[in-house]
């Protein structure tokens, strides 16, 4: 049987890309939705957003990198939702592009820390209700960066990795206490975390070769807007919801299926050579038709 509706569910980053049409999906589907933002603008975007679909979400102000940010945010939301949200879903996240060596240690650990820590401080503050009621959901947002690694992304994959690798130990932490965890990887969407990796920027190239590649990612990345419907990853997080058993993992999109596929099952040597060769790091030693 499927969850009942009124049910209260947070999302964090509600204010762009798969974030906001999560919240208003979930709202449609009946969930008294609550989406954290960083500023008032941010929460008007949600609100005509929610008015354009004629649905309720509620915002809460809160910085997911600040732990007393935190600690307040979700204090407010437990005084709106009876004690404590009834699932949360941690989709704030953002894409730090470049080459391991052009990134610096600062731009890692922030990376690490909207990406990784951020969730699990998130998971902590909500469990003890959950936990408490003996019911509760809470749903990662990964990406299929998650179980394969590009070049030009590296940090941002290690976040992902490192994001499955520690829902995996909170999901069978919590399990007997009632709680439900659930990783939903995406492939890439039409959002702007793409073109928001862009215009944060490449650092400085240390090299010719990756000038040359941070310029044809930067191509790629202009056409974001050709890319799936995020809906699709809204939908699936609605499905993560209302199943009473979900899923540890929903992979959401063909490239991300195909991804995951060929990573298993091709030799390492042939997807390294296809990877470098789409981002352009190297030559590919045989036509790609998908390469420009």
């Amino acid at each position: 049987m499927s969850r009942s509706v009124g049910q209260s569910v947070v999302v964090t980053g509600a204010n762009s890309g798969i974030g906001l049409v999560t919240v208003v999906e979930l709202a449609a589907a009946g969930y008294d939705v609550l989406g954290t933002v960083r500023s008032a603008d941010k929460a008007q975007r949600v609100a005509d957003a929610a008015d354009e679909r004629g649905v309720r979400v509620r915002t809460v102000e809160l910085d997911v990198d600040d732990a007393a940010s935190c600690e307040a945010g979700f204090a407010q939301i437990a005084e709106l939702t009876d004690g404590g949200p009834w699932a949360v879903v941690n989709n704030a996240g953002y894409a730090q592009s470049g080459a391991v060596e052009d990134v610096t240690d600062e731009q890692a650990r922030a990376q690490l820390e909207t990406n990784v820590v951020a969730p699990m401080r998130i998971a902590r503050l909500v469990l003890p209700r959950m936990k408490a009621r003996g019911d509760g959901r809470i749903v990662n947002i990964s990406s299929v960066a998650g179980r394969t690694s590009q070049p030009l992304m590296g940090w941002y994959c290690a976040s992902k990795h490192a994001l499955e690798a520690v829902t995996d130990a909170l999901r069978m932490e919590v399990e007997p206490d009632g709680v439900r965890v659930v990783l939903v990887e995406p492939g890439m969407f039409g959002t702007d975390i793409w073109s928001a990796a862009q215009e944060g920027g490449f650092p400085d190239p240390s090299s010719a070769r990756y000038a040359a590649a941070y310029a044809r990612a930067q191509a790629v990345g202009a056409r974001s807007d050709k890319l799936p419907d995020p809906v699709w990853v809204a939908r699936t997080v609605r499905l993560a919801l209302a199943n009473p058993v979900p899923l540890a993992r929903y992979v959401v999109g063909a490239d991300a299926a195909g991804g995951i596929l060929a990573e298993t099952l091709l030799p390492t040597v042939v997807t390294d050579v296809v990877k470098a060769a789409t981002v352009g790091l190297r030559s590919s030693p045989i036509r790609l038709p998908f390469l420009p």
